[in-house]
């Protein structure tokens, strides 16, 4: 929903103008974050509080591992031609990258439509720049303190907090159960966009999986033209020898940028497809829940079912376990 529109429908509730709204909201808004700053009160129960997905000083993102992996497989190849008495400049051939790479370019752009191959491009920034999703667990917790918060209020004093929310699908649900949507229509809206969104993520993963397959068969004709142009220089067998190696470098970049480059990218664009899914999931669940206005222990085993049983035993530390329902409240819900 626009910020406007949600300016407007609140103007037009408390009778205020939309910008007294704004001015109003933000003067309460300071006076707690001073409050915040001083220690007077704990920022954990803050609109301020920002979703614990986006931290503000976060340094880890997922890129690091991939830039990581990456380095590794091509130090160690380069290590080993050098253990064999290579050298680093015997690979370095920019006529065979040009093959390569510039050929495996232009069959992915001719068998893709411009807006998908822009679309995978783009989200290339979510394997190498994009800051690591929140885990389960943080997500979880997050919910917990919301369900909190409604129980102790009302769901609506979550409308505060929806500024605030970095991530575009948890302030979507909230926002459609703050509205009073009915629970069936939140989950099929909410499912739809996550449905909607998973087939994106694996059609763009699965164009660095078409330019993995045609990337080793350019490096072959790279050889091919490599040894065509050695075959002109039979009269002179030192010239042959040291064509032939040159020759090979193509097939060296065509196997090698399919099984270091584009077939890891296109699957680690499926794994963090899934992790993003996995997520919304306990995310819907927990929405659900906080529509529902269920307890608060009920909402934490529904959410533990998504976390890993390690997780489970964790987050259950320090809590309070809800004692054995009496004889009398047993019999009430058991003729109930």
């Amino acid at each position: 929903m626009d910020l406007a529109v949600r300016d407007f429908d609140v103007s037009r509730l408390t009778g205020l103008s939309a910008f007294d709204h704004s001015l109003s909201l933000a003067r309460c808004r300071f006076r707690k974050w001073n409050l915040i700053c001083s220690g007077v009160l704990d920022d954990r129960w803050s609109p301020m509080r920002k979703d614990v997905n986006q931290p503000t000083f976060a340094i880890r993102a997922p890129g690091t591992s991939a830039l990581l992996g990456l380095a590794l497989a091509a130090g160690g190849i380069l290590a080993g031609l050098v253990m064999e008495g290579g050298r680093v400049t015997d690979v370095g051939q920019i006529s065979a990258a040009l093959i390569v790479f510039g050929g495996t370019l232009g069959a992915v752009i001719l068998t893709t439509p411009t807006a998908l191959l822009a679309g995978a491009l783009r989200r290339l920034q979510t394997v190498f720049v994009s800051p690591e999703p929140c885990s389960l667990s943080q997500r979880a917790e997050t919910l917990l303190e919301y369900a909190h918060q409604t129980r102790r209020k009302t769901i609506y004093s979550l409308e505060d907090t929806l500024p605030f929310i970095d991530d575009a699908f948890l302030r979507k649900a909230l926002m459609l159960a703050i509205d009073g949507t009915k629970p069936d229509v939140l989950r099929h809206t909410m499912e739809l966009e996550m449905n909607l969104e998973a087939a994106t993520e694996d059609t763009e993963a699965g164009v660095f999986e078409t330019a993995g397959g045609y990337a080793p068969t350019l490096g072959i004709i790279g050889a091919v033209l490599g040894l065509i142009q050695v075959m002109k220089h039979l009269d002179s067998l030192s010239q042959v020898g040291s064509g032939i190696a040159v020759a090979f470098v193509a097939t060296v970049y065509g196997v090698g940028a399919a099984n270091l480059l584009f077939l890891p990218l296109g699957q680690r664009i499926r794994l963090l497809s899934e992790r993003t899914y996995r997520l919304n999931q306990l995310t819907l669940e927990g929405v659900l829940a906080i529509a529902e206005n269920l307890n608060h222990h009920l909402i934490r085993s529904r959410l533990e079912t998504f976390l890993p049983k390690e997780c489970r035993s964790h987050q259950s530390e320090g809590l309070p376990v809800p004692s054995a329902p009496l004889p009398a409240a047993r019999a009430r819900a058991v003729s109930a």
